[in-house]
């Protein structure tokens, strides 16, 4: 997926490229989430900007809300 990095990344966003990581490499979410941070952050979560990275987690707390969900 090509990222702008002259704009703010939505929360869409991360959520089609979380679940493009969970399907490729058939794993969870917290392995996709520190996929994300290594790859596309460097590891520095403000790399992309504050926003960016607010709208990244709240991605990760839709995926964590609905595996949780299911199991209840």
């Amino acid at each position: 997926m090509t990222i702008n990095h002259a704009g703010i990344l939505k929360k869409e966003y991360f959520i089609s490229y979380l679940t493009l990581i969970m399907n490729a490499h058939g794993c969870d979410i917290d392995a996709a989430k520190q996929y994300t941070l290594n790859r596309l952050f460097g590891g520095d979560i403000m790399s992309m900007g504050e926003s960016t990275y607010q709208n990244f987690l709240l991605a990760v707390a839709d995926f964590q809300h609905l595996c949780c969900e299911g199991s209840e």
